[in-house]
């Protein structure tokens, strides 16, 4: 099946579309370089991870496309409703408080900090999305594409390195907008996140072969040494 470049390029500017709002509107100006900042720099990778794809991995592209599947768990259905639903809260919560009602007042240090932390968390997907074929947006067993354990890269390291990329992903985003309150209820994202990684864990020991002894291999989910 060839990828229908006309949809993933409109795919693309809708999400946009929809960040963008998410973040001036609630700001209520335009004139917010933090928030051009993100949008830039996260536009700029999302670009620069899709045109990778592209080139070098079109099935996972193709995979990443296609949403939600017929043999996804339920249970992650109705996750990735309510994560994406809290997630959009986050996005329009951050304008509200660091811009409109100006209640966090962050230095321009720590905002430059949070710009190199979210820097590093591109990074990361980045190994994660050349390391992994199998890399879905949701949990199913990809019978259909062969799936086999992954574990070298990242994976040597953490068994959910895309999820540590998150984790890095919302601290340096929370930091760069300049918003503490972000910074509190990205806690919540990130809990989420973990709880995802443990249920995931559940299904691919029962259906996916050898990730029992991947586990006993790698220690690790998200934070080498700590969890």
């Amino acid at each position: 099946m060839d990828i229908n470049t006309k949809a993933l390029v409109g795919q693309i500017a809708a999400m946009f579309l929809v960040f963008a709002l998410a973040l001036f509107l609630p700001a209520g100006t335009i004139a917010w370089l933090p928030g051009w900042i993100f949008l830039i720099m996260f536009f700029g990778f999302v670009a620069t991870i899709t045109l990778w794809l592209f080139r070098h991995d079109p099935g996972l592209l193709r995979e990443r496309m296609t949403g939600f599947k017929s043999a996804q768990y339920k249970w992650d259905e109705v996750f990735l409703y309510l994560m994406q639903l809290l997630f959009f809260a986050w996005l329009i919560l951050m304008p509200l408080d660091a811009v409109r009602f100006q209640l966090s007042h962050m230095p321009e240090w720590l905002q430059i900090v949070g710009a190199v932390v979210l820097l590093g968390s591109f990074y990361l997907f980045y190994r994660t999305f050349r390391e992994n074929p199998y890399l879905s947006p949701v949990v199913r067993i990809q019978k259909d594409r062969g799936q086999t354990v992954v574990s070298t890269g990242p994976y040597r390291y953490v068994r959910h390195p895309m999820y540590s990329g998150f984790v890095f992903f919302i601290f340096g985003t929370a930091l760069m907008l300049g918003s503490w309150y972000g910074l509190i209820f990205g806690l919540l994202l990130i809990g989420m996140a973990a709880w995802r990684a443990l249920m995931e864990e559940r299904a691919l020991r029962i259906d996916l072969r050898g990730y029992d002894a991947y586990m006993a291999q790698v220690k690790y989910r998200l934070i080498p040494y700590l969890w």
